[in-house]
C-alpha cells in the first residue's frame, strides 16, 4: 500500500504544518473556531467561507486494504490541502470523512479560487495499493456566509454543494452554494 504524489511536501504530520503551528484541528476546536470566525465576520462586516472536502472511495479503500490507507490517505490529504492555504485559514474533520477549510476574509469568489487550487492539489495524489493505482474521487463544496447564518447552516450549506458535486460521477467536482460571479477581477486569496 502506497500514496503517490506528483507534488510531494515535507514531511510532517497531519497536525502540523513545516512551521509547526497546528493547522488540522479536532472537531470541538474547529467548531469553536468557525463560531469565532462567524462572530467576527459579522462584527466586521468580513466575508467568510469554507470548503468541505470529501474523497468519495475512502470507504472502498477501508473494504479492501484495511482501515490503515483510508485513514492515511485522509491524512496526507489534509496535509497537502494545509500547503494550499493562508496561516490563519483552519483544517480540521468536523466528521468522519470530511475536511473543512474555514477561509476568513475569503468572499465567494475568493473562496472559489481557494476551492480550484485545492481542488487540483488534490487531484495529483494516487493511492496503489496491489499493484494498481487509482485517483482519489474528490468533491469540495464551498459556501459563503450569510448575515444571520449561524455555524449548522452554513456547514450544511457547504456539504449540499459537495452532495452535488458528488453526484455527477466525475473523479473529481467542485459544487458552490451560490453561482461564481463571472466578469469581477480576483486577487489571489
Amino acid at each position: 500500500m502506497a500514496a503517490s504524489d506528483q507534488n510531494p511536501s515535507s514531511a510532517t504530520p497531519a497536525s502540523a504544518t513545516a512551521s509547526g503551528r497546528n493547522l488540522y484541528l479536532p472537531a470541538e476546536e474547529l467548531r469553536a473556531r468557525l463560531v469565532e470566525e462567524i462572530n467576527r465576520a459579522g462584527r466586521h462586516g468580513t466575508p467568510l467561507s469554507c470548503l468541505i472536502v470529501t474523497i468519495g472511495n475512502l470507504d472502498e479503500l477501508s473494504r479492501e486494504h484495511g482501515p490503515e490507507l483510508s485513514e492515511q490517505t485522509f491524512a496526507y490529504a489534509a496535509r497537502a490541502l494545509a500547503d494550499q492555504v493562508r496561516d490563519f485559514d483552519r483544517i480540521g474533520q468536523p466528521q468522519e470523512g470530511e475536511l473543512l477549510l474555514i477561509l476568513p476574509g475569503a468572499d465567494g469568489p475568493r473562496g472559489e479560487i481557494v476551492a480550484r487550487r485545492a481542488l487540483e492539489r488534490l487531484r495529483t495524489i494516487k493511492v496503489e495499493a496491489d499493484g494498481t493505482r487509482r485517483p482519489l474521487r474528490i468533491s469540495v463544496g464551498l459556501a459563503a456566509w450569510a448575515e444571520e447564518q449561524d455555524v449548522e447552516e452554513l456547514l450544511e450549506q457547504a456539504r449540499a454543494a459537495a452532495r452535488r458535486g458528488n453526484g455527477n460521477e466525475a473523479p473529481s467536482s467542485l459544487a458552490s452554494a451560490s453561482p461564481p460571479v463571472l466578469g469581477r477581477p480576483h486577487r489571489p486569496a
